[in-house]
């Protein structure tokens, strides 16, 4: 602490050395209150020339003078040095005391002297010097003096030199000065030390800001660090110190380059009149501002799909971080005083566009509290479409489409992707590569709309597939085979094209076969095949003839059928009765009423008596002239339904009346002649009849 006293010391010296008139300047005299090494500079006279008017002082004028006082703590010899600082100043002394009058001009100096430039130009008391007044002739010093506790002495120093220099004050010997501001004080019992303010100890505090208000009263607990009976003051400069006034009573704003100084003085509680109230100690007190500066900020992002939200990385809005700043983020001004509602991941932050705010931390707890403006990029704005596209021919259900076609948007510098799904357009997943020509059946894809910036919506297109439209009166037909028809597609379509190269709505003069024709609805072409079948002839299944009738079976065809013996003259029967022998010629016909089938129906001759006596007359029934027919056999029967005989290609188609090589009995057998005939159908025909045999032994 006296360090800063002599610091202080230094620092005032020049504006209070010239001291105010009095009856001897020695009124205003600045106590030394302990034995530390004190530099001062004086400038300038009192209103006073003591040298003039103090019965022996060896001053001869004043020129920089200054008067200091001090008090006795222990009884003892006292000896002091005044060193010039330069060896071409002239500093004298004139010591008065014990206990002066400074009313008193006319008391003479204890000791008085002046330098000498043979000693280096030092002056004061010392221990070998005899001289008790001015010693012009020696080395500057006069003797020492004995003190009693509780003396009080008064001392003059003068530059006699013209230019302001300073000067140190030592004091030696056994004596020691009383002081408040020591521990071992005699008089005053204290604790000691006092503490410099500031969290260092330093005199140096850090504050936020410039300017700052500040309360320089909650620094006295700490400075008086528990000493009693002291008080301690504040100044804005080390003049109003000095002089004590214009002391800060209330919270004032700092100036960061300003040094505030500070005073400690000692109140005796038993002697308001005490030398020791006159003692100061001085101290400064610098601020230094540790604020910093932040820069509001903007972030832009977007608001994708139209959202009404964006997704924000706080950590990257250019407020101007510096190393060593701690920060936060909050969604509201009133959060971050609070310090409340922190946003935990500010490098990911949704929210809508607005604000949100940053709160900076450094190390000297300096706070900084900035806007983060949230913005959006330009909205992409998006319009779900509908794309419709032919089928694909053999797969009626799917359809081929150009995505890029789909009327979604509007705005121009645009990217556009394609997707199946809304999950998948938004995280950019199983795009669909093939947008141009994409297969698909009718459903929903997503296009992704992207600007310059890569904000994005999503769009929904319906597909759908426009399925193959018929024509409901294009049928197929059966004709006969040598017959012709009209194919009629109807009205209601936009074209038409036939595999005949007929581009009109129907064609005539088909003929069996297949045709095909290309309806255009709108811009579809749906090919519809239809086929002209040949009518399914009537196939005669078999012939029966008995005696002279003959029954026709007919199978296939269309019901009803029509038969004719001379093609001219038709029937619904199937039979025709006495028809004569040999060939004759049926005619058939179904519904149709195409080309009849014709058959030419042999009718045997009728044997119905045979004698098989070996008289070469009747002896067999013979039909060999039959035998060119397929599977050719005659079966006889007797009257019970019992096969009795058979001729076939083995014994010549004849039946000679005997059974097992035994003449049957005279009677009468029902025979039948069964063939196929030699047509492509191998028709099987039937004739029955009867034969009497007569067997005579």
């Amino acid at each position: 602490m006296r360090n800063y006293l002599l610091l202080f010391l230094l620092f005032v010296s020049c504006s209070v050395f010239g001291q105010s008139p009095g009856p001897q300047d020695c009124i205003y005299a600045i106590p030394i209150c302990s034995n530390a090494n004190i530099s001062l500079t004086p400038g300038g006279t009192g209103i006073y020339d003591e040298s003039e008017s103090s019965t022996g002082s060896c001053l001869s004028g004043e020129s920089n003078s200054i008067w200091l006082t001090f008090s006795i703590q222990t009884a003892g010899t006292l000896t002091f040095v005044i060193s010039p600082a330069s060896n071409t100043t002239d500093y004298d002394f004139a010591l008065y005391g014990p206990n002066h009058n400074c009313a008193n001009l006319n008391v003479p100096p204890l000791r008085c002297s002046f330098a000498n430039t043979a000693s280096g130009v030092l002056t004061g008391l010392n221990m070998t010097s005899t001289d008790t007044s001015e010693n012009a002739g020696g080395d500057g010093f006069v003797k020492y003096i004995n003190v009693l506790p509780g003396e009080v002495y008064h001392l003059l120093l003068n530059n006699f030199s013209p230019t302001v220099a300073p000067f140190s004050l030592t004091f030696g010997g056994t004596a020691t000065l009383l002081t408040p501001f020591d521990n071992g004080s005699a008089q005053i019992h204290q604790p000691f030390p006092f503490v410099e303010p500031g969290p260092n100890h330093d005199g140096k505090i850090d504050v936020c800001g410039n300017p700052f208000t500040f309360d320089f009263s909650t620094l006295s607990t700490q400075i008086l660090n528990g000493n009693p009976n002291f008080i301690v003051k504040y100044f804005r400069t080390g003049t109003d110190a000095t002089d004590d006034i214009n002391a800060i009573t209330t919270p004032i704003p700092v100036n960061p380059t300003t040094t505030y100084t500070y005073s400690i003085a000692y109140i005796d509680p038993t002697s308001p009149t005490s030398f020791l109230n006159q003692c100061r100690e001085y101290g400064t007190i610098n601020f230094t501002d540790r604020s910093f500066p932040l820069n509001p900020a903007t972030l832009t992002s977007c608001s994708n799909n139209n959202s009404g939200t964006a997704l924000y990385d706080l950590t990257s809005a250019a407020i101007g971080n510096t190393t060593g700043l701690t920060l936060k983020y909050y969604p509201s001004l009133n959060d971050a005083n609070l310090e409340t509602n922190e946003i935990t991941e500010p490098y990911a932050y949704t929210s809508a566009a607005g604000s949100a705010f940053v709160r900076a931390t450094n190390s000297y707890g300096c706070i900084k509290i900035v806007q983060i403006t949230l913005n959006f990029y330009p909205i992409v704005t998006v319009n779900d479409a509908v794309l419709r596209s032919c089928f694909i021919e053999g797969s009626p259900a799917m359809a081929t489409f150009n995505l890029t076609t789909a009327a979604v948007t509007s705005m121009t510098g645009m990217t556009k992707e394609y997707y199946p799904s809304v999950a998948d357009a938004v995280n950019g997943t199983n795009i669909i590569s093939n947008f141009q020509t994409y297969v698909a059946p009718t459903g929903v894809v997503y296009v992704k709309v992207i600007n310059s910036n890569g904000c994005y919506a999503v769009a929904k297109v319906d597909l759908i597939v426009l399925p193959p439209v018929y024509s409901n009166v294009l049928e197929d037909k059966i004709i006969c085979m040598e017959d012709t028809t009209t194919l009629d597609a109807g009205p209601g379509f936009n074209g038409y094209k036939w595999s005949t190269g007929a581009t009109t709505s129907s064609i005539s003069n088909v003929t069996v076969g297949t045709y095909w024709v290309e309806l255009k609805t709108g811009n579809c072409i749906t090919r519809q095949t239809v086929k002209v079948y040949a009518s399914e002839q009537p196939v005669i299944s078999s012939v029966d003839i008995t005696n002279n009738t003959i029954a026709v079976n007919v199978v296939g065809g269309a019901a009803p059928y029509k038969y004719s013996i001379d093609g001219i003259n038709w029937q619904d029967s199937n039979e025709f009765k006495n028809v004569a022998r040999g060939d004759n010629t049926i005619y058939v016909k179904d519904g149709y009423d195409c080309d009849p089938i014709v058959i030419t129906v042999v009718v045997p001759n009728l044997v119905n008596v045979i004698t098989p006596n070996g008289d070469g007359v009747n002896d067999v029934i013979d039909y060999s002239a039959l035998a060119s027919k397929q599977n050719l056999v005659l079966s006889i029967f007797d009257r019970y339904g019992v096969k009795v005989g058979q001729a076939d290609k083995y014994n010549g188609y004849k039946w000679d009346g005997t059974a097992g090589g035994k003449k049957v009995p005279t009677g009468t057998y029902w025979y039948t002649v069964t063939w196929n005939e030699n047509d492509k159908r191998n028709t099987p025909f039937k004739f029955s009849g009867w034969v009497m045999v007569k067997n005579r032994d």
